[in-house]
């Protein structure tokens, strides 16, 4: 066959629009149900427990969209195409987002271990090292001032240790004051004056445009260690909570059961909110999991628990959904129900 100018011409437009199709990324953020993989190989106490069933880490598969995910994603069920700001805010590079949500899972790793040594009544030690910066909001007071990795160690002259500390602080100022914060930055300490600003979007708070984590070291016996690998966030802190908890007492927590969850889970042992449950209840039910853990919120209209049961009911999941606003919550069922 001859090939003409047409027909070049042509082959190069096609070429052209198909890679725009599968490679451009647009300005949305796709998430739909990921996997739901066994907590044995993630977690590992030394010298701990087996168990006849098992805990299970629940992901939500997440990505910038291409004009071909996006179609995908409008007809496929239980995907969700959100503006990709809402996800990575104006100013943060891909790295530096999947930095932070790597700190979380690491901080989220750190609390569920404190959760379930202190309930099992092992050895632990507690170290404060200041609060860790994990993004600086573009545009923002802390913007050009603080960085990603700096750690905070005081605040207006007084040593702080907690995040939530240094928020409670912020929270009784005005715009317009000034605060000045003692860092840690590439092992030099460094001050920096920052003017407290008012945010857009949520009534008369005020901030300088960060968000951080309390930068602790745990110590414990026997120890334990994660290989989560590039899941990130704080959302499996339940289900991580539960397996270490599994593992230090001799008694099989699981019974036999395939326990799936989800749950940021704080250093008293609360279980809080988190996003995508309902694709996450997909996962766990694909995966054939028996008892899937949601934050109940106190029974909040609106909670976790409500939305994944509203799923787990439209999917037609055998699995029972069991509300929880604590670790220990989560740990008396499972030491009430019958063996499997």
């Amino acid at each position: 066959m001859k090939f003409t100018k047409k027909h070049i011409i042509s082959l190069i437009v096609v070429v052209i629009v198909a890679y725009f199709l599968a490679a451009y990324q647009l300005d949305y953020y796709i998430q739909k149900p990921g996997a739901a993989d066994a907590l044995n190989p993630i977690v590992e106490v030394e010298d701990g427990h087996g168990s006849e069933g098992d805990m299970h880490l629940v992901t939500i598969s997440g990505g910038q969209a291409t004009p071909v995910q996006y179609i995908w994603a409008m007809i496929l069920p239980h995907s969700e195409i959100v503006p990709l700001d809402h996800v990575r805010p104006e100013g943060i590079t891909e790295d530096e987002y999947m930095q932070a949500q790597l700190q979380m899972m690491e901080s989220s790793q750190e609390a569920s271990t404190v959760v379930a040594y202190e309930a099992a009544n092992e050895d632990i030690t507690i170290d404060y090292n200041g609060i860790y910066v994990v993004s600086v909001v573009e545009g923002m007071p802390a913007d050009g001032k603080l960085q990603m990795g700096d750690r905070i160690i005081g605040i207006d002259g007084t040593d702080i240790n907690e995040a939530d500390d240094l928020i409670s602080y912020v929270e009784n100022k005005d715009a317009n004051d000034t605060i000045t914060l003692e860092i840690v930055r590439d092992e030099e300490r460094l001050t920096e004056d920052i003017t407290l600003e008012e945010f857009s979007d949520s009534g008369n708070k005020v901030g300088i445009g960060i968000s951080l984590v309390t930068d602790r070291s745990v110590t414990v016996d026997p120890e334990v260690n994660f290989s989560s690998g590039n899941i990130g966030g704080p959302s499996a802190g339940l289900m991580f909570s539960l397996e270490i908890y599994d593992q230090l007492t001799e008694t099989d927590i699981t019974k036999g059961y395939q326990i799936a969850g989800t749950g940021e889970v704080d250093y008293d042992g609360n279980v809080l909110r988190i996003g995508g449950i309902d694709k996450k209840i997909v996962a766990a039910n694909r995966e054939g999991v028996d008892i899937f853990f949601a934050p109940n919120e106190n029974g909040a209209e609106d909670s976790n628990y409500q939305l994944a049961l509203e799923t787990a009911e439209e999917i037609d999941a055998d699995m029972k959904i069991i509300p929880v606003d604590t670790f220990s919550d989560a740990l008396t069922y499972l030491q009430e129900i019958e063996s499997k």
